[in-house]
């Protein structure tokens, strides 16, 4: 388990630092200053101070924050006076650029360690390997070795995402076409419940077949497994709103912790390198996760913040500061107590 939390804080510190680098570079970039850099949360270890920005090493290595000037119409502990290069006095198209640069940079991460793992492990064409029997992709004619294209209108690039569409199907239609010996051919299957595992099959297995990538292939598929992951993250959403998934299908970092342990238990025994690509692809889906969560229009997030920016873009005014900062202020207290919230019922399921 102590070497489960050290990988934990490594995936976990390299996607944080990501996010906030990006928030930082941008802001820098449109001429917002930034006045502090944090690794962490809680009291400070390391205070290293900038000609505009300290850097901050905190005690709790989860987390982290890149505070612009005046944000929020908070002040500045270093003392600088409101001016051009504050937060709240600069054009509002790059106030709007410096907050969307961390869920942004999410995703560049998650697209270059797709890269990485498509480069080593190559990819899963969306070939099926084999039909059940008796099953709805039987009946509608499906066969071994056909090539899915679409599903529903939505181009199917990897088998994953046939799989992902078969978990998000709730007894609902699907309209499938396919390629078979060179010749495109569209099928209409309703997936069957399976009433012991409660959930809707296609009755398909695959992939059919796997494809070394080439120099050019790489990155073609290293773009479609982070977009896979991304359509993996929001569809789950979906799914909570809806209402299908249930508080115990929700983890924190302490389940995550449980995931890269288990993680880790089951790929040792193939060597470092199964274990490191692994993670490489557990680490793509986190980023990508924190990317979407954060674009959520919720106070206290990335994306509540843009929902005033772009109010204020509309508007031709800002929200006053003081209203806008309260509604943060509230979010981020309903944001701290479902975190608790998460966190008991991680501990109460892997712990107890």
């Amino acid at each position: 388990m102590i070497v489960s939390i050290f990988i934990f804080l490594i995936i976990f510190s390299v996607i944080v630092i990501s996010h906030e680098f990006g928030h930082f570079a941008i802001a820098r970039r449109n001429g917002i200053r930034v006045v502090e850099f944090d690794i962490g949360m809680g009291p400070v270890l390391f205070r290293r101070e900038g000609a505009e920005t300290d850097f901050c090493l905190r005690l709790f290595p989860i987390g982290g924050a890149c505070i612009f000037d005046g944000l929020d119409g908070l002040d500045d502990e270093q003392g600088h006076e409101p001016d051009e290069h504050s937060f709240p006095n600069a054009p509002v198209g790059g106030r709007i650029a410096a907050v969307l640069a961390g869920p942004m940079a999410n995703f560049i991460l998650g697209f270059i360690l797709s890269v990485i793992l498509v480069a080593f492990t190559g990819t899963d064409l969306p070939v099926i390997r084999e039909v059940i029997p008796d099953s709805a992709a039987m009946d509608a004619g499906l066969q071994s070795g056909d090539v899915i294209k679409k599903i529903n209108g939505e181009t199917i690039h990897i088998y994953r995402e046939v799989t992902l569409v078969s978990m998000m199907n709730y007894g609902e239609t699907l309209r499938i076409t396919y390629e078979r010996d060179g010749e495109k051919k569209t099928v209409e299957l309703t997936p069957r419940l399976d009433e012991e595992d409660n959930r809707y099959y296609i009755g398909i297995r695959g992939s059919g077949q796997y494809m070394k990538c080439n120099p050019v292939q790489v990155f073609q598929y290293g773009f479609y497994e982070t977009f896979y992951w991304l359509k993996a993250t929001y569809k789950s959403l979906g799914l909570i709103f809806r209402g299908h998934f249930s508080k115990d299908d929700v983890s924190g970092p302490v389940g995550v912790v449980k995931v890269v342990d288990d993680t880790y238990e089951e790929t040792a025994p193939y060597g470092p390198a199964a274990v490191i690509l692994t993670f490489i692809s557990l680490a793509t889906l986190l980023t990508v996760n924190l990317g979407v969560i954060n674009l959520l229009p919720l106070p206290a997030l990335d994306g509540g913040r843009l929902v005033f920016l772009f109010l204020e873009l509309i508007r031709g005014k800002p929200v006053p500061p003081e209203k806008e900062g309260m509604v943060h202020l509230a979010g981020f207290a309903v944001l701290i107590f479902v975190m608790i919230l998460v966190l008991f019922n991680d501990i109460s399921k892997f712990m107890m």
